[in-house]
């Protein structure tokens, strides 16, 4: 296939003529350099901020939950200035990177950090930050961080980058468009977040006990049975909805709302044939405070559940409410009380069955079951506009950091 006129084939793939490809070095004001190594403290607003590898997001921003300082006598040399970009150097994260401004706080840069500082005369730091972004860096990551231990790359590896350099108003230009796609991202980002808090915030006050409330057990609303067979090789050998007791763990929460597993006709005639508002307990996992995680089962579709898995078919209960009630503390508490096991933890029907509950009336169960699900709808519908935020920065970059679209 003939290449397009006013492109050429470079070593980053296709890029216009105009364009340069070039080493990351060359267009640094100074050397890579590595970060502090320093014990990190509590987070402390007199000490300067302690940025780790942790710290930094799967989509390039700073995470709070993890927050914490660093007081050392030579932290101050270590301070990010605007413009400059750190790198994960070593581990699963490598090639994991952070553009700091000076609308973030005061931040000192770990020991598993580099620092690049692009010479922003020459090239723009949004730019740059958004390139190693993009899969052509990623598979360059992954050809370069071969080592015979852990991946890493160094300061002089990370020098040795090669990337497209197009004219510093084009690189600027690029970098804006791709701005107002990132900034929909973080909006869409920290508003789920706030929905999440209302959310947790409404579960808190909905479920807790109130006059009118009825003490009962697990056991007496319904009748228990296990799952049974489909193993890790099965669980997508067929188009028949499956849940296997990891999944419970891991994927789902509260209400199963999509599956992971499809099993075979042969595989789901071991296996345990669901009813709609079965109630589903993680049986056996890793540690107590985990042990007997609970989803409830509502779609009216012929699904199944697999082995470790403990099934509930409550009678007059609301089965979404209690997916959500029997993963409270209060609940979650018991629950981890009567796990049995050290290196593999077990709960047995018999122990769920003997669980304290607080139980509204069923009116007011269906009343707080549709105002919380109402509150997932709302998010999940959020997720799917900042999945579908992220495809279109996806597209962008790949348009844009290629030169395919043309921002002159």
């Amino acid at each position: 296939m003939a290449m397009k006129a006013g492109y050429k084939q470079t070593e980053v793939g296709v890029i216009p003529a105009d364009w340069e490809v070039t080493p990351v070095g060359r267009y640094l004001r100074r050397a890579p350099s590595y970060g502090i190594n320093a014990p990190a403290i509590s987070f402390d607003s007199r000490f300067p901020t302690y940025l780790r590898i942790t710290d930094i997001t799967e989509d390039n921003r700073l995470s709070e939950i993890t927050k914490a300082s660093v007081e050392h006598p030579l932290a101050e040399a270590y301070l990010l200035e605007p413009g400059d970009i750190v790198f994960a150097r070593t581990g699963a994260t490598v090639g994991k990177s952070y553009l700091y401004n000076s609308r973030d706080e005061n931040l000192v840069f770990a020991g598993f950090l580099i620092r690049l500082t692009p010479d922003p005369e020459r090239l723009n730091p949004a730019f740059l930050s958004l390139y190693v972004q993009s899969q052509t860096y990623w598979n360059w990551i992954k050809v370069n961080s071969m080592r015979s231990g852990q991946p890493g790359i160094n300061g002089r590896e990370y020098a040795s980058l090669p990337i497209p350099v197009p004219p510093l108003a084009e690189q600027t230009a690029i970098a804006e468009a791709l701005g107002d796609a990132d900034a929909l991202i973080n909006a869409l980002s920290q508003l789920i977040a706030k929905k999440r808090l209302v959310k947790e915030g409404a579960m808190q006050a909905l479920l807790r006990p109130k006059t009118g409330w009825t003490a009962t057990r697990l056991g007496s609303l319904g009748v228990f049975s296990k799952g049974s067979g489909v193993r890790k090789d099965e669980s997508l050998s067929g188009n028949l909805p499956c849940v296997r007791y990891g999944e419970i763990y891991t994927r789902h929460t509260d209400i199963i709302k999509v599956f992971y597993s499809w099993i075979s006709p042969d595989v789901a005639a071991t296996a345990r044939r669901l009813k709609t508002g079965d109630l589903l307990f993680a049986g056996s996992g890793e540690t107590k405070e985990e042990i007997g995680k609970c989803v409830a089962f509502v779609d009216d579709i012929e699904a199944y559940a697999g082995g470790d898995v403990v099934i509930l078919r409550p009678e007059n209960a609301d089965s979404i409410f209690l997916g959500y009630y029997l993963n409270t503390p209060t609940v979650n508490r018991q629950k981890a009380s009567k796990g049995q096991g050290d290196a593999v933890v077990h709960i047995s029907s018999a122990a769920l069955a003997d669980i304290e509950l607080m139980l509204p009336p069923l009116a007011e169960q269906i009343a707080i079951a549709a105002v919380l699900s109402d509150m997932d709808g709302e998010i999940a519908a959020l997720e799917e506009k900042l999945v579908k935020a992220r495809q279109v920065k996806e597209g962008m970059m790949q348009e844009l950091l290629t030169g395919r679209i043309r921002l002159v």
